[in-house]
């Protein structure tokens, strides 16, 4: 239970819940045998308002708090993992062009990506580069007045399908960002199949060759590209991924209880079992800590606190551990029908792995979040 919502929030929240509840989770499983999305689920989340719930109104979206966002990330990732992932680069494109894009930028793509008749896909990682993003390898030379990139982008979710993408290339200042359209010559996509979780994601590498885009399409300065542009992107990330796991704690604490209580072993429930209540006990608590987390951070957003910054990645970094914890749990209560394609359980298990691993790998969490650790408590209490 949620208690701390405003009026608004909770209508908001049960709003959410039911639409998932009636055309997500039912079809979830089918979409990932699928590996694919369905366009008229998409556009279902655009006619909804979903794709720009909090993108400024006086740009088409619908103006709402990240409280509110969040709550929607939370509940559509409950259902499904790989949808929530659309939300969640689709936000971050648009959320670092409101941040860094010129104002034309923002009037061309913003009421677009609110409306949902053009996906943004966010184009930083490669082949031989992931968490070392200021090392990228694509090329941006200047010809004119246009830009030529050449390089390669993998991972790239929602990739097979993004009208634009917000892609990530060295100039001669450093890293910079361009936004370039799916149509333009020299683009082209190859899906990635057979992944681990978020299948449903419609993930593909993005091949540049001689890709000409206008001057016009830098977003930011460049040498801004990794540092103010995709750090932007990357916060506005953790803070989608992190309720995404709150969903996916809550999924599978959903699923083990029922599956518990009318499983028997030994002649009685599985939830009469010491260690079957164990591990339901940290779901539960994982539930509630990860769902305290993401609304701090949240709040922390609306208040535009410079700490959202820091909550948002301790948060993600808890929610994403908890959540590979609770859907490894989850198909060890499940036994071998853990392990079949029959139960949800297998898929939370992919999922939960890959939230450890995008928008900055656990690892790569746990370095940031130590430095804030030092500097926080080293200020308070001095050297030693």
């Amino acid at each position: 239970m949620m208690h701390d919502l405003s009026p608004e929030q909770a209508e908001a929240r049960a709003e959410f819940r039911a639409m998932v509840d009636r055309e997500i989770a039912p079809v979830a499983d089918e979409h990932c045998r699928d590996q694919r999305t369905p366009p008229e689920l998409i556009r279902r989340l655009a006619e909804l308002g979903y794709l720009g719930l909090a993108l400024p109104k006086e740009l088409g979206g619908g103006g709402r708090d990240m409280v509110t966002f969040g709550l929607l990330a939370g509940e559509i990732g409950r259902g499904c993992s790989s949808l929530r992932s659309l939300l969640t680069v689709h936000t971050m494109v648009a959320q670092a062009i409101l941040r860094w894009g010129t104002r034309a930028q923002k009037e061309a793509w913003i009421p677009r990506f609110a409306a949902g008749s053009a996906i943004g896909a966010f184009a930083l990682s490669e082949p031989s580069v992931g968490s070392d993003a200021k090392s990228i390898e694509t090329q941006a030379a200047a010809a004119g007045g246009d830009v030529v990139l050449n390089g390669q982008k993998k991972w790239i979710t929602y990739g097979q399908i993004a009208d634009v993408f917000l892609v990530f290339a060295q100039g001669e200042g450093g890293p910079a960002a361009f936004l370039v359209e799916r149509d333009r010559p020299g683009v082209r996509t190859e899906p990635i199949l057979g992944l681990l979780g978020l299948r449903a994601s419609m993930t593909a590498s993005v091949h540049l060759e001689d890709c000409r885009v206008p001057a016009e399409s830098l977003v930011g300065r460049n040498g801004l590209g990794v540092s103010h542009v995709a750090a932007a992107a990357l916060d506005s990330g953790r803070y989608s991924v992190a309720w995404g796991c709150v969903g996916i704690l809550e999924a599978c604490l959903e699923a083990c209880v029922a599956y518990t209580s009318r499983r028997k072993q030994f002649g009685v429930p599985l939830k009469e079992h010491q260690l079957v209540r164990r591990m339901v006990t940290d779901m539960v608590t994982d539930l509630r800590a990860a769902r305290l987390l993401c609304m701090q951070a949240g709040r922390l957003r609306d208040a535009r606190d410079p700490g959202a910054i820091e909550a948002a990645t301790i948060a993600k970094y808890f929610a994403s551990t908890a959540a590979s914890r609770a859907a490894a749990d989850a198909v060890q209560l499940h036994g071998a029908n853990g392990c079949s394609g029959d139960y949800p359980v297998q898929r939370y298990l992919g999922d939960a792995k890959i939230t450890e691993i995008i928008e900055g790998s656990s690892q790569i969490q746990q370095l940031t979040i130590a430095e804030y650790g030092y500097q926080e408590y080293g200020a308070t209490r001095g050297r030693a």
